[in-house]
């Protein structure tokens, strides 16, 4: 794999076909262009055999292994006194600690790799998507090192060996802005970015817009996705959705149009992304409440205090959501809504099928510590 913040490994992982089969939108999505499945080609007129049509980027479980999922079931666990000094970071044992109530209270097991083992199976390729675009200068709004090696030390309990683990973000900035490198990390477990450039699958057409996604993503057959909760100047709200497509995509800049909806439904709903997305654990330290994506506000980036474990993305960000309003408002600001950034896609993922966007039917447990 390339993009390496460090010397690589050398270990090529299996790759898939393509498969350019749409998935369809809602039929509330009539304005979204689908993205149409290849028809197979004739070879002569005279009934010739049709070409094979290209196998698929989605990714299968192990044999036999069935991950655990739980629709609109959101897990918080909160703790005052978390951060380190320069409130920016958690302490180790305060993410040791979150994270470790939160999986318990989400999957029934109290040892951590138990609960890990829920989601991931010792012949797993396991990708670990981070977010640190606004962390780039002083790793101030980033998922944290902290709750990183502690998913590690979680998965590696499952019994996923390390070689197969790799945590990967788009510019080695990004990177940077988690604090994560290959030193820090345990042995045989890695680390890399794609640049928007390394990408092994074809060309495909999403919301009428040619892309490819991530090798980091492709040559994993679980992913655990690490977002956070924050303002964006453009879709109103990013967390667990946006992290996995824009994080991703080789253009992401080319889906932004229009708040970025529905384009960021309609990639999540790809089969390269959807088949391989186990769980979200959001790294909820931090949150950034106006002037998002980036943190240029530092008034704006107030201590949170909570990490969040869900296998629904789209009852995540809806709670996310839910939550900056909530903060907006208090702070007599705009809504999204009224300032003209709601985050539609969010209704929209859960029209598709995606999560549960209905607040009746999301399971919401808070656990203050």
């Amino acid at each position: 794999m390339s993009n390496r913040s460090s010397d690589q490994s050398g270990t090529i992982l299996s790759r898939r076909g393509f498969v350019g089969g749409a998935v369809g939108a809602a039929a509330s999505l009539a304005a979204a262009e689908a993205i149409a499945k290849p028809k197979k080609k004739k070879a002569a007129a005279e009934g010739g055999e049709e070409k094979a049509a290209p196998k698929s980027w989605a990714a299968n479980p192990p044999a036999g292994f069935v991950p655990w999922s739980a629709p609109g079931r959101v897990i918080r666990v909160s703790k005052s006194n978390t951060l380190q000094p320069n409130q920016l970071w958690p302490t180790e044992d305060a993410a040791r600690i979150l994270l470790a109530r939160a999986m318990a209270e989400l999957t029934g097991e109290q040892d951590l790799g138990k609960a890990f083992a829920k989601f991931v199976h010792p012949d797993d390729k396991v990708a670990v998507k981070v977010n640190g675009i606004a962390a780039q200068k002083g790793a101030t709004m980033g998922s944290n090192k902290e709750l990183i090696l502690e998913i590690v030390k979680g998965i590696l309990a499952a019994g996923v060996p390390a070689a197969n683990i790799w945590v990967y973000e788009q510019y080695p900035s990004f990177l940077a802005g988690t604090r994560i490198n290959d030193k820090v990390l345990p042995a045989g477990v890695k680390s890399y970015t794609h640049n928007n450039q390394d990408s092994v699958m074809p060309d495909i057409r999403v919301d009428g817009v040619t892309t490819k996604f991530a090798r980091q993503l492709t040559e994993a057959t679980a992913v655990i996705n690490v977002p956070l909760i924050k303002d964006h100047g453009i879709c109103g709200y990013t967390g667990a959705l946006k992290n996995m497509t824009h994080g991703n995509v080789m253009n992401p800049e080319a889906f932004h149009a229009h708040g970025a909806s529905p384009a960021i439904a309609l990639l999540y709903a790809q089969d390269v992304i959807r088949s391989r997305v186990r769980l979200h654990i959001t790294d909820g330290f931090k949150l950034i409440y106006n002037g998002g994506p980036l943190d240029r506000d530092k008034n704006a980036r107030i201590p949170h205090e909570s990490v969040y474990a869900s296998t629904d993305p789209v009852a995540l960000d809806y709670l996310g959501w839910q939550l900056l309003d909530k903060l907006r408002t208090e702070k007599n600001m705009p809504t999204f809504k009224k300032g003209k950034r709601e985050p539609t896609y969010i209704r929209i993922a859960g029209e598709m099928g995606l999560g549960v966007m209905d607040p009746s039917r999301i399971a919401f447990r808070e656990i203050a510590l």
